[in-house]
């Protein structure tokens, strides 16, 4: 082998390796990277552990963190939700840490499990007041949706269409047998 072989070659080899690391360094990446919408990981991170209280960890399953509930919900509000409820979601995160403040003199985050399922006990019944003057109001405009009924609809929405909810909360059968219309209930979780 001639000097221009070796020198070629050793090039090649060199460039493959600086051209072919950044894909090895890519997949070293931690997989939990928030893709770009209205929220910012701040937000999906609080909404996790909102949803992880709506939908704690069993001992039969995982809970909503576990299905990564918080990256579900980005997506959904900014490519199916109208503007004004987009509006509505994102000052209702801001509503819901500056109550937390005021309430408990903390973040929601740094609440203990307690206090968040009290808290969100508070905000669930917030929302079912709001929710029923809505519907009794008929003055011709849209009704607007109340934040917290938003968070808790896309934690439910997301959680049980993700893998962990399908196949551990629920019972999945990808193709279910014969129609039985009648059965005895024995206290199972629903069908997938």
């Amino acid at each position: 082998m001639n000097r221009r072989d070796a020198l070629s070659t050793v090039s090649l080899i060199l460039g493959g390796t600086v051209v072919g690391s950044h894909a090895f360094l890519t997949g070293c990446q931690p997989k939990r990277s928030f893709k770009s919408g209205i929220l910012k990981p701040d937000d999906m991170i609080l909404l996790e552990e909102v949803a992880e209280t709506i939908l704690p960890t069993t001992e039969n399953s995982p809970g909503a963190k576990a299905a990564g509930v918080g990256e579900f919900m980005n997506p959904m509000i900014t490519d199916c939700y109208p503007e004004v409820e987009q509006q509505i979601f994102t000052a209702g995160l801001v509503q819901l840490e500056s109550t937390c403040k005021t309430q408990y003199g903390d973040r929601f985050i740094d609440l203990k499990p307690e206090q968040r399922h009290q808290f969100l006990l508070s905000l669930e019944k917030e929302a079912k007041e709001y929710n029923t003057d809505r519907e009794t109001k008929n003055d011709g405009t849209a009704p607007q949706p109340h934040y917290y009924s938003m968070i808790k609809q896309l934690t439910l929405l997301g959680y049980f269409t993700s893998e962990i909810g399908q196949t551990q909360a629920l019972r999945y059968l990808p193709v279910p047998g014969k129609y039985q219309g009648c059965i005895p209930y024995n206290g199972e979780p629903a069908w997938g």
